[in-house]
């Protein structure tokens, strides 16, 4: 990658607590590269306490254009936006922000578009199809709001945060577009079997998903980044079973937020 760095350059921020473990930084600044834009994007290690007073400290820097949010504090950042997409406004939550020409924060979430994205890429047709998802947080409920737009017939969520799932199933439930249920680890009778939490990156996590009762013919995907391959990923490759993994998704969602990140 060859950037210019100089005093025109543009600053986009990727904020999160930790944020160490995050790869999008030389991504998002290659993709800026590319499209011909002076621009970079820079790590920015805030714990939700500091959040707040960092976007209005760094709402002050002129040259400042864009925020991409990550754990933890995509649902705290959508009450820090200005405006938002009525997706963002829905989920209660963002995963990037666009400073406009009169320097107001829209933001939006591409977590769930990303993933579906990435899922039609692989050969998925969501319409009509069973799914289970375990994980009811930002990446999680972005998930499972494009699913259930996507077409499915039938979405299945399981989290161990109660309140935080039957909120999610509720809400969703209330669109109207197909039966949104409580779920759990078994994914016996679906054709989608998705991870949406961070169990499987330690050594010696437990699948989130109980793999002893993946079918070939099931789809089964996840979000996690690293490793690589996570254990349940692998077994379910070792089956047959068409997968998803983190990357996959990210490249997804990196292109869209670029993209928005871009737009005028």
């Amino acid at each position: 990658m060859t950037q210019l760095l100089n005093g025109a350059t543009r600053v986009h921020f990727i904020v999160g607590d930790p944020i160490a473990q995050v790869k999008s930084p030389a991504g998002v600044t290659q993709a800026f590269n590319d499209a011909g834009h002076n621009a970079i994007c820079i790590p920015a290690h805030v714990t939700p306490a500091n959040l707040a007073g960092w976007h209005a400290g760094v709402s002050l820097a002129g040259n400042v254009d864009g925020i991409i949010v990550t754990v933890p504090h995509k649902f705290a950042y959508q009450a820090l936006c200005d405006t938002s997409s009525d997706r963002a406004a829905f989920l209660g939550a963002c995963n990037v922000l666009r400073r406009n020409a009169d320097g107001r924060w829209h933001g939006d979430m591409f977590d769930g578009v990303g993933y579906v994205e990435a899922m039609r890429s692989k050969g998925v047709t969501l319409e009509g199809k069973r799914a289970l998802l375990v994980g009811a947080g930002g990446a999680g409920s972005a998930i499972a709001y494009s699913l259930v737009t996507g077409g499915v017939s039938q979405l299945a969520i399981h989290d161990p945060d109660l309140n935080r799932r039957d909120s999610l199933v509720q809400r969703l439930g209330s669109l109207g577009l197909c039966p949104v249920v409580a779920g759990s680890p078994d994914p016996s009778g679906y054709d989608i079997a998705l991870n949406a939490t961070p169990i499987g990156m330690k050594e010696g996590d437990p699948h989130p998903i109980d793999s002893s009762r993946f079918t070939p013919e099931m789809f089964v995907g996840c979000v996690i980044t690293a490793p690589a391959v996570p254990p349940m990923i692998q077994a379910a490759r070792e089956l047959g079973c068409n997968t998803l993994i983190g990357a996959d998704m990210f490249a997804r969602v990196r292109d869209l937020m670029v993209a928005f990140l871009l737009e005028q």
